[in-house]
């Protein structure tokens, strides 16, 4: 029984920084319900489990003369039954939740809303993250500010090596690879601060590559919108090269326009080999036609197939390699 309170004492005393359970927004939500969900598909096996555990050693100990002893048991229909039927009954339910929630939460299929959706591109570097509103021409480095109760779309890409996307208080993380587009789409219900971070190992500045996400109003977002355009910075493709050097305490800096097309210049720099950029381009959004018919959709197969593979180095660089050097 300490064995069991102190598991129990552990497992609560952990729950305030347990932030993918303390779900802001729809998405998050879902997945929290699903994580719980299955957590307690599976204590139906591990619990009783514990359980017989401590029963068995108390029940049949040496000492207690009272317990039925029977050397020559070795078959019971009942238990038999019980050891099949409830871990299959367990793996279809998880089954059937997997099925539907995979499809459910598909990173690249848009929240259902009224309200119109704020687009979002995302640049990763070495080691910061660059966030482009195309739609209102301005920018933000290690700082995402959107309207609460406002789907957030997003469309990300890598400068460099690949990253993971995550902000696990909202949902689903997505991986952020060079020379591909990926999407996510997120929302937060309640105004906050909550913590986005890169969860892939990209090098070494790796553990500082976090930003904060903000919601807002939707009147704080576009006070915000106007200061941000006010800025005396500006992102053209210069201060872009020198932000993009691997850099691990770049300050949040606020951009009031964007040099044209950055976000598609930055993939297209490893998609040359396509023939030309409005190809490339084609060939990008045939991978997310190809995502939706097929589901989750597997990036380095479609490299390969096309010619070339992004490779991750150990010094956290990219390099290419194409079939001719294979």
């Amino acid at each position: 029984m300490g064995v069991v309170l102190l598991l129990a004492t552990v497992l609560l005393s952990s729950c305030s920084n347990m932030v993918v359970l303390d779900s802001k927004g729809p998405i998050g939500s879902e997945e929290a319900f699903l994580i719980k969900i299955a957590f307690i598909l599976m204590l139906i096996v591990v619990l009783p489990v514990f359980v017989m555990v401590i029963w068995f050693s108390v029940r049949y100990r040496a000492s207690n003369k009272k317990a039925t002893y029977k050397p020559n048991w070795a078959h019971s229909h009942k238990i038999e039954l019980v050891v099949w039927l409830v871990p299959i009954a367990i793996v279809a339910a998880l089954s059937y939740l997997t099925w539907v929630k995979t499809h459910e939460l598909d990173p690249y299929k848009p929240i259902a809303s009224d309200v119109k959706p704020v687009r979002v591109e995302v640049i990763s570097t070495d080691w910061n993250w660059l966030f482009i509103y195309p739609d209102y021409n301005i920018a933000v480095v290690n700082h995402l500010v959107f309207p609460a109760n406002t789907p957030v779309n997003f469309r990300l890409t890598s400068a460099s090596v690949m990253t993971s996307f995550f902000i696990p208080q909202l949902g689903s993380q997505i991986y952020v690879m060079a020379g591909m587009r990926t999407k996510l789409h997120l929302q937060a219900d309640h105004e906050g601060t909550y913590l986005g971070q890169n969860i892939e190992y990209s090098g070494t500045g790796y553990a500082t590559m976090h930003f904060d996400a903000v919601a807002t109003s939707k009147e704080e977002f576009e006070d915000w919108v106007e200061k941000a355009k006010q800025s005396p910075d500006v992102l053209n493709m210069a201060t872009y090269e020198k932000f993009a050097q691997p850099n691990t305490d770049y300050p949040v800096t606020t951009y009031s326009s964007v040099a044209p097309k950055l976000f598609d210049h930055v993939m297209m720099q490893f998609m040359g080999w396509m023939g030309g950029t409005d190809h490339a381009m084609k060939m990008t959004d045939d991978m997310d036609d190809t995502h939706h018919m097929n589901g989750m959709q597997d990036s380095t197969q479609m490299q390969e197939e096309h010619g070339q593979m992004i490779m991750q180095s150990d010094s956290g660089h990219v390099h290419t390699k194409t079939m001719e050097d294979k």
